[in-house]
């Protein structure tokens, strides 16, 4: 294995939690890691060495991720309205219905906001480098950071026993 192929593997892990952030559907974020490592082995002769490769992969998850948006919005147009899905078990953790409280709500937040703080929040890319993987000026960054945020805070429900939300950056 190149020492690119290698570079890239030890991302898989970070490229799945990004893709979990702005996908909602843990088998569509399999997909889209899928489909992204298979782009960026294919072109890792065009990664340019400077920067860091996680950036690189970053930027290529999200133009997959959007490009796949027209193919999303027509298979969501063909479910069927009742499916046949096994009934879960509530948590039995706090935390747990935190995390799954907070995850819900920045699903409904727009891509745009999404993917943004999935970068910074999440993943902890810097603003500069976060910028540049979703190819837009730091200043539309801070924008969308600062709108998703605000919609996370009137989205998350702060109930009597629920903390909340702390400023992450």
């Amino acid at each position: 294995m190149d020492e690119t192929k290698w570079l890239i593997a030890r991302e898989i892990p970070r490229l799945r939690r990004y893709a979990l952030t702005l996908e909602r559907d843990p088998d569509a974020a399999d997909d889209l890691v899928q489909d992204t490592l298979e782009r960026a082995i294919r072109k890792r002769h065009m990664w340019a060495r400077r920067g860091s490769i996680r950036s690189w992969l970053y930027r290529i998850l999200f133009t997959v991720f959007v490009n796949r948006r027209p193919r999303r919005l027509k298979e969501l147009a063909q479910l069927p309205l009742e499916e046949d899905t096994p009934g879960s078990e509530p948590a039995q953790q706090d935390q747990r219905l935190l995390c799954s409280d907070i995850v819900s709500a920045l699903h409904q937040l727009p891509e745009e906001q999404r993917a943004a703080i999935g970068l910074t929040a999440v993943e902890g890319l810097s603003y500069d480098e976060a910028a540049d993987v979703l190819d837009i000026p730091v200043g539309t960054l801070r924008s969308r950071l600062s709108r998703g945020r605000e919609a996370l805070r009137h989205l998350f429900v702060v109930g009597q026993d629920r903390p909340q939300l702390r400023r992450v950056k």
